[in-house]
């Protein structure tokens, strides 16, 4: 019964490991966006450019998916790819991401798929060790850069966004003076109300 209500309708089939896998502590989501730069993107549009690539929930799964997806940094335009927690959309507006928030690092060309990689695996591992915060990251393939991010449930929380902080550095191995900025889903908002586009 319990199921029926967070898939939100009971055709759904729900993913759960197969015989002899290793279970995740939670399911995931893999997503893929892509738009024209430039366009003003409202949050409708941008959710029907979300596309739903599949749900996991074992190690053996989610290898599954990941060996034949693209990598990051063979993508092209303006590309990303989205992992989130089962039943969390990754928009600003999901009741699980509204009153968070996300840490962001920007990366030179070159990187993304080594730390997407990273990132996910650390992740799915549970390796930021903050309970359910974790809502899901992000890889954004763009012309000049691509950028990669983490999103949390509470952005107030001061000690659990240094905490991912600190192991989003460690787990990307990133040089003492890579810049990180964290930035709530609220901020995020308001600057696209502004500027009329998501970033």
């Amino acid at each position: 019964m319990e199921r029926d209500k967070s898939q939100g309708s009971s055709k759904r089939k729900a993913v759960v490991p197969g015989p002899a896998e290793h279970p995740l502590q939670y399911n995931y989501t893999f997503w893929y966006s892509r738009r024209t730069p430039g366009r003003p993107t409202s949050s409708q549009s941008y959710e029907q450019n979300i596309k739903q690539i599949g749900t996991f929930a074992s190690v053996e799964q989610f290898w599954r998916f990941y060996s034949h997806m693209v990598r990051p940094g063979d993508l092209t335009g303006h590309s990303d790819f989205h992992l989130f927690k089962e039943g969390i959309k990754p928009m600003w507006e999901d009741d699980a991401n509204k009153n968070g928030g996300k840490w962001i690092i920007r990366l030179r060309k070159g990187l993304a798929s080594r730390c997407w990689e990273n990132l996910i695996l650390a992740m799915l591992g549970e390796q930021f060790m903050v309970g359910e915060e974790i809502c899901g990251a992000v890889v954004s393939v763009r012309f000049q850069e691509d950028i990669i991010s983490i999103w949390n449930k509470t952005a107030s929380d001061q000690a659990t966004t240094a905490r991912i902080r600190d192991t989003l550095r460690r787990v990307l191995n990133l040089p003492p003076n890579t810049i990180m900025e964290y930035k709530t889903h609220t901020d995020s908002i308001k600057y696209v109300m502004g500027a009329g586009a998501r970033p």
